[in-house]
């Protein structure tokens, strides 16, 4: 395999623990494919089936699911080493809640579901790694449920900026979505954002500069 195929997959959550060599020689005994997808390509509508075990090689997928007024808000975004809709792989249902969309060319690496179970059944590590999976996705979930649910909007933006900041390792948080976007996921208005953003920069918590937020003061947010 190409090494950047090779570093994808050595990414993802399904292989994890696995050198190279054990991923080449594990994947050699299924049949699987590559599939480009060019930039803006509709990879599945909302309803559709989830008829693949997908994992991104290269490029971004985008996921948006139909808020109540119709609009298409954005809930999550796969990167190199994710997998496409793990939990509706072997689901009764399959039917995906989401619509996902190319943002640039994608490269994708393919099996068919029958070909993951082989594995499933045959590898202990990718087995208790795949139920790792789903179990993060329940964690992923009920966590989800309560920032929506509990938070106050103040205590909505403070925990997306110190999520980040953990993703990407630094207090200077790199957004990737525009405001419009990050307050459609939260289910509220931009002016409420927009106030809370400020609020912060006038009490001295964070520094704006566009998409580039500094976190200076994290007690500050979450007094």
């Amino acid at each position: 395999m190409e090494d950047n195929v090779l570093k994808a997959l050595r990414s993802c959550p399904l292989f994890a623990g696995m050198s190279d060599i054990e991923i080449e020689l594990t994947l050699g005994n299924v049949s699987h494919q590559f599939v480009s997808l060019p930039s803006h390509e509709v990879y599945a509508l909302a309803g559709m089936p989830c008829k693949y075990v997908d994992i991104v090689v290269s490029g971004r997928l985008i996921c948006r699911m139909a808020a109540l007024s119709g609009k298409q808000v954005e809930v999550s975004r796969l990167h190199s080493g994710n997998m496409v809709a793990p939990a509706f792989i072997f689901s009764k249902d399959r039917s995906l809640p989401v619509s996902v969309e190319t943002e640039g060319k994608v490269q994708l690496f393919r099996m068919r579901p029958e070909e993951l179970k082989r594995l499933l059944d045959v590898d202990e590590a990718i087995r208790m790694n795949f139920i790792r999976i789903l179990s993060n996705i329940d964690v992923f979930l009920t966590q989800k449920m309560k920032v929506l649910s509990l938070f106050t909007v103040r205590e909505k933006v403070a925990y997306l900026l110190m999520e980040r900041a953990g993703e990407q390792g630094s207090n200077e948080v790199h957004l990737e979505r525009s405001r419009q976007e990050i307050a459609d996921s939260f289910g509220i208005q931009k002016f409420s954002l927009l106030r809370v953003l400020s609020d912060f920069e006038k009490e001295g918590a964070i520094e704006i500069h566009g998409r580039v937020i500094k976190i200076l003061n994290r007690r500050k947010m979450l007094k």
